[in-house]
């Protein structure tokens, strides 16, 4: 476990950012829709799809608020980024779980009572087959926790212009980042230990991430594994979401579909779930 003092997180941010603008807009287009989904200030949780090394400098680069975000620990093992990824805002964290995990969220805790921006990707990992996966728990209980919104995000074009594996990515392709309404806790603060909550939370994340990615849904943890095996999909609707946006990501209005999951149950429960 390697320790990260909060101070030197985020040190060269609005450096890195200021060199690596210029390169990156000559590079790629992007196009950024949903901005106004993000607070001007005050905490908020910002949960993207992860398909990309580029997905931890690409969102960097549109949001105009300093963010924080979340990197596997290994990365504190190799000379090259052990100090770079944390100065540029990157808290490692031990993805085999357990107590480094849970300091982690408690470093991420404390920058969201300071008013920040935190990044996590809800995944845990990249996913090499592209496709969507089921969501880890820590974006909604640091929601619970704080009372910070949780921001979903679906990044599209970043796998293509930097394939899993590749050595260098492809220049002059577009990214397209949208930011989708905010998904917010306050009907659960009484409920922070409810496992049940947690899971409702996350998952409506992550439809409303499919919504706006357009990725397939995969209900199962992303791995390392070969992910072209078939897996169990998820058994979402192609209807719009809780937010307004559409599965294929196109925004339209389209038929009304039943729920697609116990939101409604969870609200009004008959018998809160127990820990």
């Amino acid at each position: 476990m390697h320790a990260v003092a909060d101070r030197d997180v985020g040190q060269l941010f609005s450096v890195g950012k200021a060199v690596l603008t210029p390169l990156f807009t000559f590079a790629w287009r992007f196009r950024v829709e949903g901005l106004e989904h993000v607070p001007a200030d005050g905490p908020a949780i910002i949960c993207p799809n992860h398909t990309s090394v580029l997905d931890s400098f690409f969102l960097p680069l549109v949001l105009p608020r300093r963010i924080t975000y979340v990197g596997k620990a290994e990365y504190m093992d190799d000379w090259k980024t052990k100090y770079v990824f944390p100065a540029l805002g990157m808290i490692p964290i031990d993805r085999a779980g357990g107590n480094a995990s849970e300091r982690a969220l408690a470093a991420a805790q404390r920058l969201l009572e300071d008013g920040e921006l935190f990044g996590i990707y809800p995944e845990g990992t990249r996913s090499r087959s592209g496709k969507l996966h089921k969501g880890h728990t820590g974006p909604a209980r640091l929601a619970l926790r704080t009372g910070a919104p949780i921001i979903p995000v679906g990044i599209r074009g970043a796998r293509e212009i930097m394939p899993p594996d590749a050595k260098l990515p492809k220049p002059f392709m577009t990214c397209r980042i949208r930011f989708g309404r905010p998904v917010r806790p306050d009907r659960y603060r009484d409920r922070t230990d409810d496992r049940m909550v947690l899971r409702q939370i996350i998952d409506e994340v992550m439809y409303e991430i499919r919504a706006l990615s357009g990725q397939e849904y995969v209900n199962e943890y992303a791995t390392k594994r070969d992910e072209r095996l078939p897996g169990q999909a998820a058994r979402i609707p192609s209807g719009p979401s809780a937010n307004g946006h559409d599965a294929d990501g196109s925004g339209d209005e389209a038929e009304q579909r039943p729920p697609r999951s116990s939101a409604d149950a969870l609200a009004h429960p008959r018998v809160s779930a127990k820990t």
